[in-house]
């Protein structure tokens, strides 16, 4: 069984599909039916799975692996995570093009160098990108990977570049204001004349 030196994940393996030992996997690749070019996929013990047949099915793909023959065999991989390591990775990347694992552990600033956190996690709940920032003692926050909310990511420098009102981390001018008058700075109609 091979250990991967750097893994990235590439998919986590869901319910069996059929009686036959296919199942449904859910990607993290760009085009998920792609998921059968990396080659050899690995789980976090080492054992390789290898892609026969892969076909998609609304969210995810149906997908028929080496060696897995019935549905036993297919439940009982439920859960289990598929990687790759980084070096099967493509390296060509377009200027605005990140992996997701780069950017975890980035430390999130904005222009003047205040810090906000660092890059903790990425998520993707159907509406786009969201980066995830903690911060020492604070909540996690969720901000949009948007180029409005972050409109510069430096690797190298280890270091992303946010804009906190874009990214929803503090009000503009006009919402403080109107923040201010709904909590008590104008009440309506109570005051005497």
């Amino acid at each position: 069984m091979a250990k991967l030196k750097d893994p990235v994940q590439l998919a986590v393996i869901g319910a069996a599909h059929g009686t036959r030992g296919e199942l449904r996997v859910k990607t993290f690749t760009g085009d998920p039916m792609a998921l059968g070019d990396y080659g050899m996929l690995y789980d976090e013990t080492g054992r390789p799975f290898e892609v026969l047949d892969i076909r998609p099915a609304k969210t995810v793909v149906v997908v028929r692996f080496r060696g897995v023959n019935d549905r036993n065999m297919a439940e009982a991989l439920n859960g289990t995570t598929l990687f790759i390591d980084r070096s099967q990775l493509p390296q060509d990347l377009d200027e605005d093009e990140y992996y997701h694992s780069d950017l975890i552990g980035l430390d999130a600033v904005d222009a003047d160098g205040n810090t906000f956190g660092k890059v903790s996690a990425m998520f993707d709940f159907g509406g786009g990108d969201l980066l995830e920032l903690t911060m020492h003692g604070k909540r996690p926050m969720l901000i949009p990977f948007t180029q409005a909310a972050v409109p510069s990511v430096d690797v190298k420098a280890g270091h992303v570049v946010i804009d906190p009102v874009a990214a929803g981390l503090i009000p503009d001018a006009d919402e403080a204001e109107e923040r201010r008058r709904q909590l008590g700075g104008e009440s309506g109609g109570n005051t005497k004349p």
